[in-house]
């Protein structure tokens, strides 16, 4: 028996379970119709449905039927065999024939005493009916001898002939039997399917729905931070969710969709939350690739009845996750499968919005980070018609995210969250929530009450560098891989405007046999043509330190490669910072479909000149800074192979560089 949905005073519940799994959207806040809400339809559940299970009832007669007319017709007669005449013939001296049935030469009969087989070894195989054949040649007086006896005689057909209806009924019967098999199969195919059930032929179709764990209190924008921009642009839509009429009187409507866009781990999905808990109105949720499947029409309809329950429970919020799924530029080619179900379940999306009016008060929110392979007819006015950007927060942003997620984690007194902020620029509120997560487990692996700085310290190099390693290299090895990493850092110390060094390691992390650590004093929005040429040569001092001490360049160099090459393609192709390509954008933005550059093959083959003589400038730099500072590189890189381990404080030591902050 389903558990009883939590409500709150107001009637409506906080998120109900979904219980019905043929619904692959989650709800919020829906008012409880089966406890004196709104009326309309009758719970869900148990009971006997007429349009769902008359199937089971029609297939149920037609077996009793079935079962019933074979029992009348071919229960109840015991095995006839056939037997010689010579067998019948002594039956009938010996008085043991009750009846016969004959009709020409064939004899049918019952016997008044079993008797064994003819011709059979086993005694116990008896039988008490029998047919025969009297032989043409024959002269016996046997009717006189069975009258003598006091056998029954009959004239009549050995088999009896059937009626016609009986006749049409045993020759309709398979068909039929198999008619109904093959309906209850299909309807059963089809709830397997929309109850996403992964047995049978096709239940791979259909799709698991994810449970949702009953919540008594409802996001609002207390716990969403470091937004604060979107918070108030997002406010109208609440408004207008608590009190349309006042807007009404001036004519004005609330945006029909609300698109928010930004990176993974933003805050898209809880700001949408936010203002349904803010406005206190039911919340309809649920993935875009959830309403796809492989039978074509089966999406459309799952949106027609997710805007229909909407609907009845207005003022309302829809929101659709991951919206680029269905919502991809249409066309390219013949729809066939899934691409024309994606075409199907995104016209009915348009085809519903486009039927709002103001009156009905439901609102669509939708979220993606690929807003640019959108239809322009999603975007459209009457549509949605806000878009709002959610982007990573920023340093004081970051300090609020981290205040919301400690909030029942106990601190120790040196925790400083402000501290913590400035080692994470860049990161977004669902990483800064894993990293809270993460000192709170290391904190209890510690055995400690509280979690302190030691443990976000512990924390973060764990999250951006990766697990160590309990892997012992070779003393050769160990030490190239020192000095590898001390030319990173000391480049990272003597390039202007590079990020500070924050830490260094070759104890091995992930995939990586030692890590540099830099991060910039504050969060940067645009990177000119120095700094990048600062990473670049940065990524590159590893591999040049390595060849000036040892004259060789090892594979542990790869992962550096790949940045340099990102950065440098992106400096010619996409940033204008190459005099000889000029301000043009000639590669895809990354993450974009390679193929659709659209510059002439010469353009791209300066693109590949320019970007090795950057890369080729940037190595001779590193190999000059390096060779220049020989004594800071190899007291850095024995300090390292000493420690291992060096923080900011000690790396400068270490290398005889003061530290100079840009606040200085």
């Amino acid at each position: 028996m389903p558990s009883k949905r939590p409500t709150r005073p107001d009637g409506r519940q906080s998120v109900p379970p979904r219980n019905d799994p043929e619904h692959p959207w989650r709800a919020e806040g829906v008012p409880d119709r089966a406890n004196g809400g709104d009326g309309g339809e009758a719970p869900r559940g148990g009971g006997f449905r007429p349009g769902r299970n008359s199937y089971v009832f029609w297939l149920l007669l037609l077996t009793v039927f079935v079962v019933s007319y074979l029992s009348m017709h071919l229960t109840g007669k015991q095995e006839t065999v056939t037997v010689p005449y010579t067998a019948f013939t002594e039956q009938v001296a010996n008085g043991n024939v009750k009846d016969v049935y004959t009709k020409g030469s064939q004899i049918q009969g019952d016997l008044i005493k079993p008797q064994q087989v003819p011709g059979q070894d086993n005694k116990a195989k008896t039988y008490s009916a029998f047919e025969t054949l009297r032989p043409t040649f024959a002269d016996d007086k046997i009717f006189s001898l069975m009258v003598s006896k006091g056998v029954q005689v009959e004239a009549k057909p050995v088999t009896q002939n059937r009626s016609l209806l009986a006749n049409l009924l045993l020759s309709l019967l398979p068909v039929l039997l198999f008619v109904g098999l093959w309906i209850a199969a299909l309807v059963w195919l089809q709830r397997r399917m929309k109850r996403g059930g992964g047995g049978g032929l096709m239940g791979g179709f259909g799709r698991s729905p994810k449970p949702v764990t009953p919540d008594e209190k409802r996001a609002t924008f207390a716990d969403v931070a470091g937004i604060d921009e979107v918070e108030a642009e997002l406010s109208e839509v609440v408004d207008f969710l608590k009190d349309p009429a006042k807007y009404r009187r001036l004519g004005a409507r609330a945006p029909r969709g609300v698109l928010l866009t930004g990176a993974p781990g933003t805050g898209k999905t809880l700001l949408a939350r936010a203002v349904a808990g803010e406005a206190d109105v039911p919340f309809y949720s649920a993935a875009a690739s959830e309403f796809i499947e492989m039978v074509v029409g089966v999406g459309a309809a799952r949106v027609r009845e997710l805007f229909t329950e909407a609907r009845k429970t207005a003022p309302s919020i829809i929101f659709i996750d991951e919206l680029d799924t269905i919502g991809r530029v249409r066309g390219g080619g013949a729809g066939m499968g899934g691409h024309d179900e994606r075409e199907q379940t995104l016209n009915q999306i348009l085809t519903e919005m486009d039927g709002f009016s103001g009156s009905e008060g439901v609102v669509v929110m939708a979220a993606t980070n690929r807003p640019d392979v959108l239809d322009p007819a999603l975007l459209r006015p009457g549509r949605f018609d806000r878009q709002v950007a959610v982007s990573p927060p920023d340093l004081d942003g970051r300090v609020a995210i981290l205040r919301v997620h400690t909030r029942d984690v106990p601190l120790a007194g040196d925790a400083d969250l402000t501290g913590v902020a400035k080692m994470t620029p860049g990161m977004t509120g669902a990483e800064l929530a894993n990293l809270v997560n993460e000192a709170a487990l290391l904190a209890v692996k510690r055995g400690k009450d509280a979690v302190d700085m030691a443990d976000f310290h512990s924390a973060l190099e764990k999250v951006q560098l990766g697990t160590r390693r309990s892997l012992v290299m070779p003393p050769e090895e160990r030490r190239r891989t020192s000095y590898h990493e001390s030319g990173h850092a000391l480049i990272g110390m003597l390039h202007p405007g590079a990020d500070p060094v924050r830490k260094i390691t070759i104890v091995p992390h992930g995939r990586a046999l030692g890590v540099t650590l830099s991060t910039p004093e504050g969060d940067r929005y645009a990177f000119d043509e120095d700094y990048l040429r600062g990473r670049v040569i940065g990524a590159l001092g590893g591999m040049a330190a390595e060849e000036l001490v040892f004259g060789v360049v090892t594979t542990g160099s790869e992962s550096d490669l790949e940045q340099v090459t990102r950065i440098a393609r992106g400096m010619v192709g996409r940033w204008g910072m190459s005099a000889r390509i000029g301000p043009l954008s000639v590669l895809p933005a990354e993450g974009s479909d390679p193929l659709g550059q659209y510059a002439a093959q010469g353009t791209l083959d300066a693109v590949d000149e320019e970007t090795r003589r950057i890369v080729d400038d940037c190595y001779a730099e590193a190999l000059r800074m390096l060779g220049a500072n020989r004594d800071k590189l190899e007291s850095l890189a024995a300090s390292l192979l000493e420690h291992e381990t060096l923080d900011e404080t000690a790396a400068y030591a270490a290398a005889g560089i003061p530290r100079m902050s840009k606040d200085a």
